[in-house]
């Protein structure tokens, strides 16, 4: 007669592991994957970072004035008044481009000739929890891009910025994981839906205009004056627009100047970064189980 052994046994080494628990281990042994990836790499995740706010708060807010190139419109002031506009916009873009960046370029390698897709959706949990770990290693990306930037702004322009930032702690903690998660997401949908050869089409089509069209340079609220036939068409344009949701949400976290109400900046951006996400996961299903 021989002894039959538990089924617990058989079925793995660790008894009373369930699904979740599996999901769970595995889901934080990508994420841990990843943020190795970029310590061993930081040495291009920094400048890579770190050059595009260094660049924008140097040329507008120390070349400027330092040539006599007028800003903020010619007004009094107005040195003062752009650097408290231009501060909140720099997180913000810095956040999108560095969502965009860490999520969809990697992403675009990995289902075209690397396959390194292929041992990520091995791992013993579902298909969409893996594509959430890449929004979320991009979202962590995002928040260091947005902490550098900072440091950045006291050290090129001080003498603009600092009597005019007012730090709305609560609008800031919660804005910054938001935004941080929406970049991901679009960063994912973008990354499904683009192959190697597309890659120039996403930032000339896509990551441009969203740029220039985002409020980084300018705040939302002064757009109204810009009307055809009473209506202000680009005010109301811009709002299909992730990134004006973005800027004008640090606004009101960094500064006293005037913004969009938000009341409507927290919902929109959450009903963005939720769309993003479903087509994000539905397209890298799509690209994965096809």
């Amino acid at each position: 007669m021989t002894a039959t052994a538990p089924a617990s046994a058989i079925e793995g080494a660790e008894v009373g592991r369930t699904a979740f628990r599996a999901s769970r281990s595995a889901f934080g042994a990508l994420l841990l994957r990843d943020l190795t990836v970029l310590r061993k790499n930081l040495n291009e995740f920094i400048p890579r970072t770190i050059i595009q706010p260094l660049l924008l708060v140097f040329v507008f807010l120390y070349v400027f004035p330092q040539i006599g190139q007028g800003i903020g419109g010619g007004r009094a002031g107005g040195e003062s008044a752009f650097a408290t506009v231009l501060v909140a916009g720099v997180v913000g873009l810095s956040i999108m481009f560095q969502g965009i960046q860490a999520v969809a370029l990697p992403m675009v390698q990995e289902f075209g000739y690397t396959k390194e897709i292929e041992d990520r959706v091995l791992a013993p949990l579902p298909v969409s929890l893996v594509a959430v770990g890449k929004v979320t290693a991009g979202a962590v990306q995002s928040m260091c891009a947005a902490i550098v930037v900072f440091p950045i702004s006291a050290v090129v322009h001080a003498r603009y910025i600092h009597p005019h930032l007012t730090v709305h702690w609560p609008i800031l903690l919660t804005m910054m994981p938001l935004a941080c998660v929406t970049a991901g997401s679009l960063g994912l949908m973008l990354g499904t839906r683009f192959d190697p050869r597309q890659v120039p089409n996403l930032f000339g089509f896509i990551v441009l205009p969203m740029t220039f069209l985002g409020g980084t340079y300018y705040a939302w609220t002064t757009l109204h004056p810009i009307k055809l036939g009473g209506f202000s068409w680009l005010q109301a344009f811009v709002t299909l627009n992730p990134l004006i949701y973005i800027n004008e949400g640090f606004r009101a976290g960094l500064t006293k100047a005037p913004h969009m109400h938000l009341y409507v900046a927290y919902p929109v951006l959450m009903g963005f970064a939720s769309l993003f996400m479903w087509l994000g996961i539905s397209g890298f299903k799509r690209r994965v189980l096809s």
